[in-house]
Formats: structure tokens, sequence, C-alpha cells
């Protein structure tokens, strides 16, 4: 979860009382949020520093990133005041800021928003905790600016109506932000590709034909989204008119970001909680709109259900209350089984009734919920036979000195198939229909890739390695309802200088002796004969396990076989063991011999 600093004794005066640290620590827990750290009395603090506070908030409370709302939603929470009421500034349209939204946009980045903070006044502490916020809301929501990136500008530096278009490198020249000379799309790729800061954004856009870009009304550039604004129209501690353009590949998250950075910052404007908006015109697509819409949601959540499920009585004046200190507008309905709850543009986290009752037990205290034994739909848990069969095997594995190891259940089609020298015919393998990388193509119809590279990655410790997996893979299966299946599998891996065949076997047979499956010749103290035992003409065969020669072309000929067991009569094939082929180990970047083993585990259930 991510962690904010915050200024202890500046958080103290925006609440309005001083804390000790018991108390603080109480509050924040009362609250749902966590008291990581506070540098009061830390040694390593530099004696110019203020005391700060490291707040854990939860990974779905975007709008408590910042300083300010953090002060906000604990100022509601301790009813010091009422939730903020937003306003979009009432400008005739024509006069309105905007931007225009060209087709090449859908090529890269086809959605943006924009708003406009007046008259706002920033002091050192805000300006950074501004900054900061769009740090926190990049790497969290907008999953490192893939998904959206925020640009702020002062407005007085530049001049609307503005262009938001892409274009091809070479035709974008201006001068980066904090930098001095001009550069055009190309040369800023190459200038920033070994920045620690930058560098990591810009594959996002790298390998494009074009690259987004937002221009003014005289043609300066504002940004190159998500990578970097223009030095021109940098915001400073001095900017009073700041214009914020936000740019995306998701509308849902688009609209969350803009909501919540015009909300934190639009309380230090001359007329607080005031936005102006911002007109966004997208003639080629038909989706022309006011940004930001800071539209509140109205939800019936029943009544029975939040006290039901907190345990509570309480009447529903007492649970619009409550939610009242989460920073909801709640009232009565007028369907008395049900109140009406209004949540803020700002609570994006807030999705069904679920979450309501968990804001009011919060807002109740946790520590003062009723307490009651459960009396009803007790049951008693058991684990799923096929899980406890594999615990078994595991067990027994791991105390014949072999590791335990769980790779990934995705694997290339050529780890699949063509690296264990198999044929794919079509019937078998679940592919993804879009993978995002050659590495994870299809589900392993096979335990043995993953123990490869396992190895292959463990080339440098001490030989030999011998590991195992108990785990699913999976195959089409027309029959099933989800038209797939899965299959728990058992499998080994010996890697060293010598072969290991005997070594592999050696585990198969304690394994399998351990489930009370005996090799069909006879093992001692498994099954006997018994001293009335009678000689019959046509005796059955016995139940047990044996092993046949065969030549597939993963393993090294004359070096393989295929395991069969024989249960109640009926014969069937559960896998196979072997050394593999040498063609198989040069695909796997292995230069000893390798031994597996893999059976089918579920034909012992």
């Amino acid at each position: 979860m991510p962690t904010i600093n915050v200024d202890k004794y500046a958080l103290f005066k925006e609440l309005g009382r001083e804390f000790t640290p018991d108390s603080f620590q109480e509050l924040c827990f009362d609250f749902g949020i966590e008291l990581d750290k506070d540098t009061e009395d830390d040694p390593s603090r530099p004696k110019d520093q203020a005391p700060e506070l490291a707040i854990e908030i939860p990974a779905n409370r975007y709008d408590m990133l910042c300083f300010e709302g953090i002060a906000m939603h604990l100022n509601i929470f301790l009813q010091n005041h009422a939730t903020p009421n937003y306003r979009l500034l009432d400008i005739p349209e024509e006069k309105l800021q905007s931007i225009t939204v060209t087709k090449e946009c859908e090529q890269v980045r086809p959605y943006v928003a924009g708003a406009i903070l007046r008259n706002i006044k920033f002091t050192e502490a805000s300006y950074n905790s501004f900054i900061g916020l769009q740090d926190k809301l990049h790497q969290n929501l907008a999953r490192q600016r893939t998904l959206v990136s925020i640009g702020t500008h002062d407005l007085d530096t530049i001049k609307g109506p503005f262009t938001y278009t892409a274009l091809p490198p070479k035709d974008i020249s201006f001068v980066p932000l904090n930098q001095t000379k001009k550069m055009n799309g190309e040369e800023l790729m190459q200038f920033y590709e070994t920045d620690k800061h930058l560098g990591r954004y810009l594959h996002i856009i790298k390998d494009k034909p074009v690259y987004p870009v937002i221009f003014d009304a005289n043609q300066t550039v504002c940004s190159l989204p998500p990578i970097i604004n223009s030095d021109h129209s940098k915001i400073t501690l001095n900017t009073t008119n700041v214009f914020i353009e936000i740019t995306a590949t998701d509308q849902t998250k688009l609209d969350i970001v803009c909501n919540i950075m015009v909300a934190m910052f639009s309380k230090y404007c001359a007329d607080p909680f005031t936005i102006e908006p911002v007109k966004i015109i997208s003639d080629h697509n038909g989706t022309t709109r006011i940004t930001p819409s800071l539209a509140k949601r109205t939800m019936e959540v029943e009544i029975d259900y939040l006290n039901g499920s907190c345990g509570l009585n309480e009447s529903p004046e007492t649970l619009c209350k409550l939610l009242d200190k989460m920073a909801y507008e709640a009232k009565p309905s007028k369907d008395p089984k049900f109140i009406s709850v209004t949540v803020p543009p700002t609570r994006a986290d807030v999705l069904h009734a679920c979450d309501v009752m968990e804001d009011v037990a919060i807002a109740y205290g946790f520590n003062k919920l009723p307490r009651s034994e459960p009396n009803k739909s007790s049951t008693i848990g058991k684990p799923l036979l096929i899980n406890k069969l594999s615990d078994i095997v595991r067990n027994e594995s791991a105390m014949s000195g072999w590791v335990e190891v769980m790779p990934l259940i995705l694997c290339s089609h050529a780890e699949n198939f063509e690296w264990l020298n198999r044929e794919d015919d079509g019937k078998t393998a679940i592919k993804l229909e879009n993978p995002k990388t050659a590495e994870y193509q299809i589900v392993r119809t096979s335990l043995l890739p993953g123990l490869l590279k396992t190895i292959r990655e463990n080339k440098s410790v001490r030989l030999p390695l011998k590991i195992f997996e108990s785990a699913d893979v999976a195959f089409k299966d027309e029959t099933s309802e989800r038209r797939a299946r899965n299959e728990r599998r058992w499998a080994a891996a010996f890697y060293g200088k010598t072969s290991g065949f005997e070594i592999v076997h050696g585990l198969l047979d304690r394994v399998l002796s351990m489930l009370r499956i005996a090799f069909v010749t006879h093992d001692e103290g498994l099954q006997g004969k018994s001293m009335d035992f009678e000689v019959k003409e046509n005796p059955s065969p016995e139940d047990g396990y044996f092993i046949e020669e065969i030549n597939e072309p993963t393993f090294f000929g004359g070096r393989a076989a295929a395991i069969y067991v024989r249960l109640n009569g009926k014969v069937q094939r559960i896998g196979e063991f072997g050394v593999l082929h040498p063609s198989v180990l040069e695909k796997y970047e292995l230069k000893y011999p390798v031994s597996t083993l893999e059976i089918n585990l579920e034909v012992f259930l």
C-alpha cells in the first residue's frame, strides 16, 4: 500500500488540535489507515527538517495520496467540517477554454481531459504536495503513466484554445522541462534514454509512428504526454492560474484522476472548491464534452443489509450520521427500507453497497461492533482429495531429498512443444488470445518446461540439482462446460554430470509405494500371497504399476519408459520418465544430462 509522508505539526494544525503519539495512532486505526513512522525522535532526521508522519493509505483510496486528502478526510471523520461542495464555475460556453482532439490521437492516447484552477495561491508545502500527488497517481492508479498521464501548466504563459494531436517525432520540437536546448521527438528520446526518472516511461510511445502532443493557439508545445512538459509553461510558486491537461488510454481512469486532481487543490483557489471547466471538442468520434464532470453518484442501500452485516440495530437517521463522517451525503429514502447515499466525486473506490457497509463499520468503530459467535451454517472444512494426495506426494518427495519449485503456469508455445520435440495438434493447448509477450502464450500442458527453465536459471548452484513440482496443467476439453479442464500432475527432474536415470526411477518407486501401488512383480509388505492362496486356471492380473520402453523424440533413444498402472483390472498410461534428448537440452541451454519424470495423480483418487 502507498505510504504518504506529511508534515506532522502542519497536519495537527489543519486538524485543529495536538495529538499524543498514542492518540494519533488510535485515530488512524479508527479511520482505517496506519501510522507507519513518526520521525519526531528519529536521530537521523536533519535538524532543519520538520518532523514527519509516514501514513500508510489503503490501495484503493486515491483521494488520500496527498496531505490535503488526508487532512480533509480526517477533519470530516472528526466532524470538524462537512464534505466540501465542489462546483464548476458557470462560464458561457463561447468563453470556455477548449482542447480540440484530432483523429490521429487514436493511434497512441485517444482520451484527454482538462481543467483550470483560477487564482490559486501556492506555498512551498502546497506546491510540493501538488507535484507529489501527480507522481503518486502516476505510480498507482495510472500504472506508471501507461493508462493516464498528467500535465500542469502556468496558464498565463500560454494561450487557448488548445489542440491535442499526434505527429511524427521529427515534426515535434520544443524545449523540455528544466532544459535549455530545443529538441525534436527523436532527439528527446535519445536524451532521456539514460535518465533514471523519465527513462522508464519512454517505451510507452517510443515505437509508435506518431507521438501525442498538445499545442496552444500560437502552436507552442505545451507537453509531450506521457513523457514531459514544455519548459515554456512550467508552473512555479508564483503561478496563479493552473491549466491541467490529462491524457489517457482508459476513459474511466481519466475521469477519476481529473476529479481527484482538481478536488484536492481547489481549496487553495480564491473561491475555494471551484473549478473552471474545459470543453473537449472531439468531432471525429462524437464525444465532445465538458471536463471535469465532478458528478456525484446516488445509491439506494438497504438498511437491513447495513445493520445485519455490522451486527447493529441502528435507525436510518443514525446510519446517515455515520456515513456523513465518511464524506458521504446520506438521507432516509422514500422507501423506509432504504437510505439514499450520495457518493462524492473523489470516492472512486465506492462501487457497491458493501463499500458503504464497510464505511458504516469504520464510522461506528470496529472495536465497538457487537461481538457474537457464529451459530448458523457452521461447517467443518477439509482438504479436497486431490490436494490431500498432492501433499502426500510433496512430503515424500521432500523427505527423499528433492526440492520443490513453483514456476508459472503460463509458458511460450515453443517451450511447451518445439523445445520438447513435441507436436501441437491444435486440440490440446489453451492459447491466450492476445498475449503481451512471447514468454506467456499458452497454459502449459506439461510440468517439464517449468522445471527445465528453473534448472536453466540456477545453473550456478552446486550439482546435482534435484527438483520437483506437484501442480496443475490444463487442456482443451469440448465435453466440459468451460471447454477446458485442469489435471493435477507430479513431475521431477535430476540435473547432474551423470544422467541420474536410476535416481529418478527410485523416486518413482518410493512415491508409488507410499501410495500403496506395488510394482506388479511383487514388493514385500505391500501385497503378498496368504497361506490359503489358491491356484486358479485363469487368474486375474494383480493391481499395481509397470513400465514399458518407449521411443519418443523428447527422450534419448533406449533411455525412456512409459509408466502404466493397473487399478481394479483397468490398465492406463499415467506418465513417462527418461533421459532427455540432447536437442532438448540444447534449447534449454543445459550442458549436462537431465532425467525427468511426470505422472498424472488424478488416477489414484
